[in-house]
Formats: C-alpha cells, structure tokens, sequence
C-alpha cells in the first residue's frame, strides 16, 4: 500500500507586482562608489513606479553584501519591498522584508526558522516537479524559469518556454514569477501565460526610469 501524499502546508496569500525588479551586483563592476551607484541605480527604478526589488550579489563577502543592502533599505525607505537573494541572515540584519531561495541555497524550512512567519520566502523552480514540490510548501511565491534564454545566469537550465509557464500555473495557487530572457517585448506573452509577475534584469540597466515606465505601460 503506497503513503498517502501529506496535504500541502498552508501559506498566506500575497499580491506581487506584474514587475519584479532585479539588481544584480555583477553590472556594477569595481570598488569606486559601487554601493552608490547600486543604490541610484535602485532609486531610479523606485522614482518610476517599481515597489518590489531584489537585491542579487553572488560573489560578493558578506561585509560588502550587508553594505550595499543597508545603503538600499536606506535610499529606498519602508514603501519598497526588498528581497534579499540567497541569504536569510543578511535579510534580517539589513533589515529587508524577506528573501528569495535557490535550490541549491538554504532550505525553506531552514530559511523560515532564521527569518520567521512575517517575512516572505520565494524559491525558485526550473522543472515542473520542483514546481510540485515547492507548491507543497510554505514559500510565499514561486518563480519558474528560464522561460527564455538568457545570459544573465552562467550554466542555466534549459528555457520552458510558455508552454512552461502555462503548465507551472496549473499546478498551484502560489504567485507565480517568471523569470529569464523576460523583456518589453515578450513579457505581455508571459502574463498571459499565467504568471502572475515578470522579474527582469538585464532590460532594466539602460534608461531604467523609461524601461519601467514602458514595461508598466505594456503590463498595465
């Protein structure tokens, strides 16, 4: 006789933003103002209506990560939600409003004890059974990608295409961020796929204020 499958754990609801901004510390190369220039770069994505960023580093120590998060609580103020990526620690000594997991990172289980019921944790997801499992869990959000090739990830798992992102919505009720090769010009398609977000980098480094203003317009 074969286990019965537990029920899933319960999670909160949460409304995102159909843009998930992403600043990556790898496009701000060298030492000379970095923090400032991460945190304007940050400050001209929020002037243009965005109220849900990312902070990604993954090479950097922890010294200079919880810098440059701190400069970013700072400059951004208590209106703009701020996900640290990889780190639950650094989430909570930065003071950031939660954090967003790799599968290779900390657990989620691990993650909820270190940063509590109040703060959210996102995880992402690149095949449809990790979709399953994470539905199964208490992340807040999931993302699925890459949806599209993509260049801002070294090694990435293969693209699943729309067709992915249509099947990834079927099997939970979570938001869901698609992420990966996700631009002005395709992220309307992704949307209608049934992502509830689109998390984008690379499309948001040059005019970033007019990259906003224009993916808002598309995405409505």
């Amino acid at each position: 006789m074969s286990e019965a499958t537990p029920p899933a754990e319960k999670a909160r609801k949460i409304r995102l933003p159909s843009l998930y901004a992403i600043v990556d510390s790898a496009f701000f190369p060298g030492d000379s103002d970095r923090v400032s220039r991460i945190a304007d770069f940050a400050a001209e994505l929020v002037a243009a209506g965005v109220n849900l960023l990312q902070y990604r580093n993954k090479g950097g120590s922890a010294r200079h990560m919880l810098s440059e998060a701190r400069e970013l609580r700072r400059r951004l103020g208590p209106d703009v939600r701020l996900i640290m990526n990889d780190r639950a620690d650094l989430c909570l000594a930065a003071a950031f409003d939660g954090v967003h997991l790799g599968q290779e990172d900390l657990s989620l289980e691990g993650a909820r004890l270190v940063v509590g019921r109040k703060l959210l944790i996102g995880i992402s997801t690149h095949t449809l059974d990790q979709v399953r499992a994470a539905a199964r869990t208490s992340a807040d959000y999931i993302a699925v990608g890459p949806v599209f090739p993509t260049t801002t990830k070294l090694g990435s798992d293969p693209p699943l295409g729309l067709d992915g992102v249509r099947a990834a919505r079927v099997l939970t009720e979570k938001p869901l961020v698609a992420i990966g090769g996700i631009n002005r010009a395709n992220c309307l398609s992704v949307i209608n796929a049934g992502a509830n977000s689109v998390a984008v980098i690379s499309d948001l480094l040059q005019e970033p204020g007019k990259s906003v203003a224009q993916f808002r317009s598309v995405l409505g």
